[in-house]
C-alpha cells in the first residue's frame, strides 16, 4: 500500500477535499490511499497575508494545490520557475538539497513532499532577511 501517511497529534486539524477534520484526544495515524485527494495540514498552512517573502510565496502556491484551490497543471511550470529563482539565491548545500527535493515533488506530483522541502527553508530565509534589516 502506498500513499501519504499522516501522523496526527491530539486535536490536530487538516483539510481533506475541502472539509476540516479534527483529530481526537489521542495521536493517530492516517494512510491516505486516494491519489488525487486534496490534503493540507492546517498547522502547515500559511495565511495569504503571511506570504510576503519569496519562500513563503512559493509555499503558499503549493498549499493552494494541496487544498484543491489551484490545479497542478495550471501552476506546475510557475512553481518550477520560482524554485529555480530561489536556487539562484539560496546556494548552500542544504538549501540546494531542499530545492532539489521541492522540484522533484512538483515534477512527480508529490506536492506535500514539495511543501515539506520548502518549509525546511523558512528558518534560513528568516535568518537571511533578519541580517538584511
Amino acid at each position: 500500500m502506498s500513499g501519504l501517511v499522516l501522523k496526527l497529534s491530539p486535536k490536530e486539524r487538516l483539510l481533506i477535499n475541502g472539509a476540516v477534520i479534527e483529530n481526537g484526544d489521542r495521536r493517530a495515524r492516517l494512510s491516505i490511499v486516494t491519489p488525487d485527494a486534496h490534503i493540507l495540514r492546517l498547522r502547515d498552512a500559511i495565511h495569504p497575508e503571511a506570504a510576503k517573502t519569496p519562500v513563503r510565496r512559493v509555499c503558499y502556491a503549493v498549499q493552494l494545490v494541496l487544498s484543491g484551490d489551484a490545479k497542478p497543471e495550471d501552476v506546475q511550470l510557475q512553481l518550477l520557475r520560482w524554485i529555480e529563482d530561489l536556487s539562484q539565491v539560496l546556494t548552500d548545500h542544504d538549501s540546494r538539497t531542499s530545492l532539489a527535493q521541492a522540484s522533484a515533488g512538483v515534477i512527480e506530483g508529490q506536492y506535500y513532499q514539495c511543501l515539506k522541502a520548502l518549509r525546511a527553508l523558512l528558518p534560513r530565509e528568516d535568518r537571511l532577511l533578519a541580517v538584511g534589516r
